[in-house]
């Protein structure tokens, strides 16, 4: 929700049309303790989520930024939304972390193709803190801004990424699937 959000809002902020998703069973928030999450369902508003917390215990969540980000996340849309669950098709898809990549090209592999429409689906590990997730977004935005410049990038996109990749030098993973 950290790092996804971050680069959503940043990239909206560039001009581009953007969505952002989670890929969960739930949306899980950190607890009071690692062993107690706050799980809520997909769909739950920012706004109810932000509460509940409030209510639970506002220092320690306004401590650990849980809050300030909810607060971001209710000014870009209104609640969470699971991928598996949406309708819509996407040209390029960024994962920031490898678990969530191996989700998205699980849920593809379970599909079959109606529209043999190809998708990019690219994972670059951000860890998720806040400040790995500003410099994800910045990182996201440089590479989706060279991708917009392309003008074939189902021809272009390997080498594209290659040249990010020794930029950044973050590994990239990368793949075509099928709507």
């Amino acid at each position: 929700m950290n790092r996804s959000m971050e680069a959503h809002a940043f990239l909206v902020k560039k001009g581009f049309k953007v969505k952002s998703f989670g890929t969960g069973e739930k949306v899980k928030l950190p607890g009071a303790s690692a062993d107690r999450p706050n799980c809520y369902e997909f769909g739950v508003p920012y706004d109810d989520i932000y509460n509940d917390l409030l209510e639970k215990d506002k220092t320690y969540y306004t401590q650990n930024g849980l809050l300030h980000m909810l607060d971001r996340n209710r000014r870009i849309k209104p609640y969470p939304e699971k991928f598996q669950v949406s309708t819509e098709r996407f040209d390029v898809i960024i994962t920031c972390e490898e678990r969530v990549y191996d989700q998205v090209i699980e849920w593809f592999g379970s599909k079959r193709s109606v529209y043999n429409q190809p998708v990019h689906v690219i994972n670059i590990d951000i860890q998720d803190n806040h400040e790995e997730a500003t410099i994800g977004a910045f990182l996201i935005s440089d590479m989706v801004t060279k991708m917009a410049q392309s003008d074939d990038l189902d021809n272009d996109i390997d080498e594209l990424l290659h040249d990010f990749e020794a930029k950044c030098h973050r590994p990239i993973l990368n793949c075509i699937m099928f709507y």
